[in-house]
């Protein structure tokens, strides 16, 4: 067996080196797209089949010693400390009370799917889908959003839930080049409130956008901007400037790089890379390029030829529609009407958005200059002439024919955040299962279920809330307070305390020590900088009475210190000393978020 093994690997190597030969040489060529994806996809199915070969082969080899076990996390996740988890579930807190104030229930999906609910609805980024061994039968996959379980229970539920809100929190994963510290992973939590049923026209968009700016203002992340456009407006715009039907998502796609790419670079894509006309790609340029408000609308509606498209048209006038309610939300100064802003996924049909801060953009990029001349080809472009997208690429190894399928590093210095929310809508999603599931696919119009949505990127909104949670020196822990005592270890007198304080909702923690020394509690205690300390004393028990000590911490030139203090505590009396604690000064401190 051994031996037929290592000839099947053998006969694998044989093909991979073939295969490489020719993904090589139909790159060099330039030929087609689909032809260069299928020889990928060809190759990277025989490197599965070689890596499963080889082991099953190596647990063929009795002998074989063992190696030292590499202790990391899998390329593209990581773990989060006590600290950052507290932050975290700071964030998530926010945002879940958000979306329960704008009347959300929560959903749950399961975080894989069957691998055929997920395949083409992501346009591009199919590929980076994780996918999962034959599991008894089912090809499954690792879930890429939320949106697209979203709309396969929708689906189940026979697309008759009309008029409902669902919000969901949960990982997602994709099989993407990650830049940890931006919040870009391969494993990351989005939370997502969607909109579904029949409604009046914009007014859910408009829902969905105002909680977008409700929950941002709370989180505090800082000025933000919603870039706000239409699927209809665009392709109305790629029909009008000529673009081919059959290339109107690949030059979508290619626009919607204008966040952090020039407009030669993305020029270049269009006409090098996909195909397009340069004269085409021209006329595109003068119409992306255009940001604004309803100045810019009206702008629009006076062009004759864009409104002659139906698609166009439909879109300026949904458009308009949605500046009068996001007016009445008072979110309109939050707005960016954004006409290079396109969105990748190919399931959305009307408006698209997305959220942007400073930090979005790559360094040293300006979303201004973005149309302005560009210096020479060598400050532009890499030596094989590609665009040096989300950062300079770290080659951690000469590049040879075998590395086609290798992952090279990222410089995380020339990356930006991205948006740290996006969503819009997507009238066909739903009803393109129903179609599929009734086998009715292609033959008629399926039912539509009208869904609108925001995905939020909470890793993305950890990654810059972290730093400025460490400069204010922000608690990692909730407990308010700590038991101790003094002289005899008093534990069954401490335990009794710590239940009664639990009981009624105070957050309490105490030394799990028969005698501990005092200076030891109070050590444990500063250690979660816990507010108030509370002392038992043999005499003060007898008496009814504890002693209070409170506490506090700030920030002394960059470094967080407790502050000291005379005072050694004030006497309270023990059947009092719960409603002593909630009516503290200290204690409405803490809850407010000032001490948080």
């Amino acid at each position: 067996m051994a031996d037929t093994l290592q000839s099947d690997i053998q006969s694998l190597d044989s093909q991979i080196n073939e295969q490489n030969e020719l993904l090589n040489k139909l790159r060099l060529e330039g030929a087609d797209k689909t032809l260069i994806d299928q020889a990928r996809q060809h190759l990277g199915e025989l490197k599965k089949s070689k890596a499963l070969a080889t082991a099953n082969s190596s647990k063929d080899k009795d002998n074989k010693k063992k190696g030292r076990m590499l202790l990391k996390t899998a390329k593209g996740t990581r773990d989060y400390g006590p600290g950052e988890m507290y932050c975290r579930e700071r964030i998530e807190r926010i945002v879940k009370d958000c979306f329960t104030t704008y009347g959300g229930s929560c959903l749950d999906t399961p975080v894989f799917e069957r691998k055929d609910i997920l395949t083409g609805k992501y346009g591009e980024d199919a590929k980076l889908i994780f996918d999962l061994m034959d599991q008894g039968g089912e090809q499954l996959a690792l879930r890429y959003d939320h949106t697209v379980p979203l709309g396969r229970y929708l689906a189940m539920m026979g697309g008759n839930n009309a008029q409902s809100k669902l919000w969901q929190v949960g990982k997602v994963y994709r099989r993407d080049n990650p830049v940890m510290s931006k919040g870009r992973m391969r494993e990351f939590s989005q939370a997502d409130f969607d909109i579904s049923g029949t409604w009046d026209s914009m007014i859910p968009d408009a829902e969905i956008i105002s909680l977008t700016c409700s929950i941002l203002t709370k989180l505090e992340v800082g000025d933000f901007t919603i870039k706000l456009n239409h699927r209809k407006i665009l392709d109305g715009i790629f029909e009008v400037c000529g673009v081919p039907p059959d290339k109107i998502r690949a030059i979508s796609s290619a626009v919607d790089k204008l966040d952090k790419l020039s407009w030669v670079d993305v020029k270049k894509e269009m006409t090098e890379e996909k195909g397009l006309n340069p004269d085409v790609a021209d006329k595109i340029g003068a119409y992306v390029k255009h940001k604004g408000g309803p100045a810019l609308l009206e702008r629009l509606l006076n062009d004759e030829s864009l409104t002659s498209n139906i698609n166009a048209k439909q879109g300026l006038d949904d458009m308009g529609i949605l500046f009068k309610y996001l007016k009445a939300y008072k979110v309109l100064d939050k707005i960016s009407f954004d006409l290079s802003l396109a969105r990748g996924l190919d399931y959305y049909t009307g408006i698209i958005y997305e959220a942007v801060v400073e930090a979005s953009a790559p360094p040293g990029f300006n979303a201004a200059n973005a149309f302005a001349a560009a210096p020479t080809a060598s400050a532009e472009t890499t030596k094989a002439g590609e665009p040096q997208n989300e950062g300079q690429r770290k080659k951690t190894k000469k590049s040879t024919p075998g590395d086609i399928d290798e992952e090279d590093d990222v410089d995380e210095s020339q990356v930006g955040v991205g948006s740290i929310a996006a969503g819009g809508r997507y009238d066909g999603l739903v009803g393109m299962f129903l179609a599929a599931a009734s086998g009715s696919e292609g033959k008629k119009s399926p039912p539509t279920v009208p869904c609108v949505g925001i995905s939020i990127g909470l890793d993305r909104i950890f990654a810059l809330l972290w730093p400025k949670w460490m400069e204010k020196g922000m608690r990692s822990k909730e407990t308010m307070v700590y038991v101790m005592s003094a002289g005899d270890g008093l534990l069954e007198e401490r335990l009794d305390l710590v239940r009664e304080l639990r009981e009624a909702g105070i957050k309490t923690d105490f030394l799990a020590k028969n005698k501990p020394k005092l200076p030891t509690q109070f050590a444990a205690g500063e250690k979660d900088e816990v507010p108030f300390a509370i002392i038992l004393g043999v005499d003060e028990l007898k008496e009814g009475l504890v002693t209070v000590k409170k506490q506090r911490w700030e920030i002394v030139e960059g470094k967080k210190e407790k502050m000291t203090s005379s005072n050694k505590g004030e006497q309270v009396r023990r059947d009092e000393l719960v409603k002593w604690l909630k009516e503290s000064e200290t204690w409405k401190e803490c809850n407010s978020g000032i001490w948080a």
